[in-house]
């Protein structure tokens, strides 16, 4: 879906100021998942800033890389997404960055494809990985980008074949500005803009 990396980012002195988590599953079959939105969002950061997410630490694989001035982790969880808590958790803890400076991207099956929605903080809202998160973090009060999925096409349809089935070829050219606008909100959120970002990108 996107280019090759342009240029690789090297991170300044000082430690880091946040960690931007996507999350997903490690597995290639999963690539193209609606729930892998917040691994694709990764990819779409990292080709607009210039790094590579490919070392493996804190069950992670991960870059340490400087966004607009902020020195940053990056992680792509490699727990699978009902344990994502466990890697984001271990980096967080590892670095002493607190829940506010914790910024989550994942899937939202209540949102249309190529929807967004920022939170500064809230619930699981039944997500099993933000479940996760919560509970490793001991706090619900991270901030949160959602990416739209949409939704089941009927009731009865198994909510786990949805997330894990691919996207549409339309719904895949619906999803890329999504991701690109996610990617700009973070360097807004870590600006301290999150206002900013709400009003520019939710849907």
């Amino acid at each position: 879906m996107f280019n090759r990396f342009r240029k690789i980012n090297s991170a300044s002195v000082g430690a880091p100021e946040f960690i931007v988590a996507g999350l997903g599953n490690p597995e290639k079959k999963y690539t193209l998942t609606r729930h892998n939105s917040g691994f694709l969002c990764v990819d779409a950061l990292a080709e607009k800033h210039g790094f590579e997410v490919k070392k493996l630490k804190f069950k992670s694989l991960y870059a340490d890389t400087v966004i607009d001035g902020h020195r940053c982790i990056i992680l792509k969880p490699q727990t699978y997404m009902n344990n994502s808590g466990e890697a984001i958790g271990e980096c967080a803890k590892f670095y002493k960055i607190p829940p506010e400076r914790v910024i989550v991207i994942f899937d939202d099956i209540s949102l249309d494809v190529g929807k967004l929605r920022i939170r500064r903080k809230g619930s699981d809202g039944g997500h099993n990985g933000i479940k996760s998160i919560i509970q490793h973090l001991g706090s619900s009060d991270f901030p949160r980008i959602k990416i739209g999925v949409g939704k089941k096409p009927h009731p009865e349809f198994d909510l786990k074949d949805w997330v894990l089935g691919e996207f549409s070829k339309n719904d895949q050219k619906a999803l890329v500005p999504a991701l690109e606008n996610a990617a700009s909100a973070v360097s807004l959120i870590m600006n301290g803009e999150t206002d900013k970002a709400m009003n520019l990108y939710n849907s």
